[in-house]
């Protein structure tokens, strides 16, 4: 099948970069983006448990994926029950492997746990299980999410991310790839699936997908989080005008179908729900993208409330994580370090009707 034009002449203005941006709260020197900018972090030790990446390399900008173990070229089994997802439900990057678990079916062979989106006062780098009881992941019986990355490399240096993939027999992690992991779940794990999921990577359509994913991860799942990181005006205005103009774009492409390729879901619809999902709850206040909010946009609106009303989107969509993570940031008591997380926006409005059913044959 032809590729689509549209989509190579826009994949052709932008520079791509694969790596994963750093999480403005922790890495941004803007006491904006992050309370704690210029604070001496601190050492978590519980038990046995130490995490000490503190004084490792996570204040790099940019961090590509370290696990890169794949299921489509056989290297990992395809085993139900192996493996476990790691994620936090504030991560737009983790969010998009919990949403597709779910709409795969494959929740039955595939575990989820959940790592606290605050972490310990004055720690950063690191992730734990203190939503679970006895601060321990009941299946993986670690603290840490850094005890699996250091199990599958002892030499580990680098912060600890999610998404993290962990083999449940080794608890080692095995992919933390945010970018490949939902494919790989698409293509590799068909037995598994339910009858009737959509094809989140349909083969005829794979290299228009990957354009668009591009895309859409350059000017809008990124440049969200650079214009918080900005230390220049000039350097915010580039990421702020990246932003506004590819959601012009999606606006006028939505205005003519119901998902972003047409009358079925796939993986570049994941990716976009998960940063639309925080946009007015989150990046239009605190990361200074104010020109519109998602509301304001007839059919990206509709569009994810459309995908919303899907429970595999819904049910992994907490909104309530997603601003104590953004506002609050840590476990730090309030009065040492004020933070105000606003009650607002209404949410009530993300069950409201949406209009998307016009596009139905």
């Amino acid at each position: 099948m032809a590729k689509e034009a549209a989509l190579q002449e826009e994949l052709s203005k932008i520079d791509v970069n694969e790596k994963l941006s750093a999480c403005p709260i922790d890495f941004s020197r803007s006491k904006v983006a992050n309370p704690r900018a210029g604070q001496k972090s601190k050492d978590y030790v519980s038990g046995e448990t130490k995490s000490n990446f503190n004084d490792r390399k996570k204040f790099q900008p940019y961090q590509e994926p370290q696990f890169n173990q794949l299921f489509t070229d056989g290297t990992l089994p395809v085993e139900a029950n192996r493996y476990r997802l790691i994620w936090s439900r504030h991560c737009p990057w983790a969010n998009r492997l919990a949403i597709a678990i779910d709409l795969l079916g494959l929740d039955n062979v595939i575990s989820k746990g959940v790592v606290d989106p605050l972490r310990p006062a004055g720690v950063v780098g690191d992730w734990f299980f203190t939503l679970d009881d006895d601060d321990e992941d009941p299946v993986l019986h670690t603290k840490s999410l850094s005890e699996s990355y250091l199990k599958a490399d002892p030499n580990y240096t680098l912060r600890t991310t999610v998404p993290a993939l962990v083999d449940v027999k080794t608890g080692k992690v095995v992919n933390n790839n945010y970018n490949t992991l939902i494919d790989e779940f698409s293509i590799a794990w068909q037995r598994y699936q339910d009858e009737d999921v959509p094809d989140l990577y349909p083969e005829e359509l794979r290299e228009d997908i990957d354009a668009l994913n591009k895309i859409i991860y350059t000017d809008v799942n990124t440049a969200v989080n650079e214009a918080g990181l900005a230390r220049s005006q000039v350097d915010y205005e580039k990421y702020y005008n990246r932003v506004f103009n590819r959601l012009d774009w999606l606006e006028g492409r939505l205005s003519k179908q119901r998902y972003l390729f047409g009358s079925t879901i796939t993986d570049t619809d994941i990716r976009l729900y998960v940063t639309l999902a925080r946009f007015d709850v989150v990046f239009y206040q605190k990361y200074y993208v104010n020109k519109k909010r998602l509301v304001d946009y007839p059919n990206l609106w509709n569009y994810t409330k459309d995908l919303y009303s899907l429970p595999a989107f819904k049910n992994n969509t907490d909104f309530d994580a997603i601003k104590k993570r953004f506002y609050q940031v840590d476990h730090t008591p309030q009065f040492d370090l004020p933070r105000i997380i606003p009650n607002g926006p209404d949410l009530s409005i993300w069950t409201a009707p949406n209009d998307r059913n016009r596009f139905e044959a």
